[in-house]
């Protein structure tokens, strides 16, 4: 995804943040995701979008890249509603998220609110226009 942008692209961090697992951490984090995930499918237990959103969400909650973790899992979350769950791609507030401007705000926002495990404002947020 980001191979032409960084060089260490597709590479777990080799440091912690102030955000995210511990980097020795990333990997079976990650494989837990899944495993959550494939069961919240499997089970029925969330909707097919709160399904997805929790998805994005636990891979910015352990933050395996550097850089781009927002991006790389609205992506991921993007191909999880469409190619797996069979829905429509996710619209993320229809506008650029990289800048700091209302848009970028309200999905911070919504991210914070998934911190305290409320995802609805993250779904709304990712269906709006």
């Amino acid at each position: 995804m980001f191979s032409e942008v960084w060089d260490w692209a597709g590479t777990y961090r080799k440091s912690n943040k102030n955000i995210g697992v511990d980097k020795h951490q990333i990997h079976s984090q990650l494989l837990s995701l899944l495993d959550n995930c494939k069961y919240w499918i499997h089970n029925e237990i969330y909707s097919k979008d709160e399904v997805s959103i929790r998805f994005k969400f636990g891979i910015v909650k352990i933050h395996p890249f550097p850089n781009g973790n927002g991006r790389h899992s609205r992506l991921c979350a993007d191909i999880l509603i469409s190619h797996v769950l069979k829905e429509p791609v996710f619209t993320w507030g229809g506008r650029d998220l990289s800048g700091l401007n209302e848009n970028r705000k309200k999905y911070l926002e919504a991210i914070h609110k998934a911190e305290e495990e409320v995802f609805e404002p993250l779904i709304l947020f990712a269906r709006s226009k």
